[in-house]
């Protein structure tokens, strides 16, 4: 059984001129592990697709067919308070752009400590090594100095792969759609 799956979902955005379909038919389905690569023109659908997947497609935007399954359950008819928990509890998604990832505002120990104490229910000195432990495990130069940096002092691949990653390991997920800029 697959982890996740679409089936023969159709994506439309109402217009002037009646329904202007911007996906079709999509089916998909991810097995538990595996990684699934979504490949097309800008402007194709793809984040479209991964934002239909989460329940984040924003009006008018629509799915006007089909169905999402996450671990053999229908996620797309539920209530948006059962999407936001989903969302928070079960799958996450990591934006293609890692500047509207990260907060420019907090610096990244900040960012990781806050989602590892949330998710993790990690005392403060507990998140902070496992905020650095993160650091370490992605491949960060100088983690410790490093952690206290803010966003834009990072170069946009190690933003992305910082946003990616830590985010990733920092939570209990079981199922990652992750839209990278490449």
């Amino acid at each position: 059984m697959a982890l996740l799956e679409t089936k023969n979902i159709t994506i439309g955005f109402p217009s002037r001129h009646g329904m202007f379909v911007a996906v079709k038919n999509v089916s998909l389905a991810v097995d538990p592990g595996e990684i699934l690569g979504i490949v097309g023109e800008s402007g194709a659908g793809k984040s479209t697709v991964g934002n239909a997947i989460i329940a984040l497609l924003e009006p008018p935007g629509e799915v006007i067919e089909g169905s999402v399954w996450f671990n053999g359950a229908r996620i797309d008819n539920l209530s948006a308070e059962e999407k936001r928990l989903m969302r928070g509890k079960k799958i996450g998604m990591i934006f293609q752009d890692p500047q509207t990832s990260l907060d420019p505002l907090k610096t990244i120990r900040q960012q990781l400590v806050e989602t590892i104490h949330l998710h993790l229910r990690l005392g403060k000195k507990g998140s902070n090594q496992r905020a650095l432990e993160l650091m370490k495990q992605v491949g960060i130069p100088e983690p410790q100095l490093r952690l206290d940096h803010y966003p834009h002092q990072f170069s946009g691949g190690i933003r992305e792969c910082e946003a990616c990653h830590a985010q990733t390991r920092s939570r209990r997920y079981r199922q990652w759609v992750y839209l990278p800029s490449c």
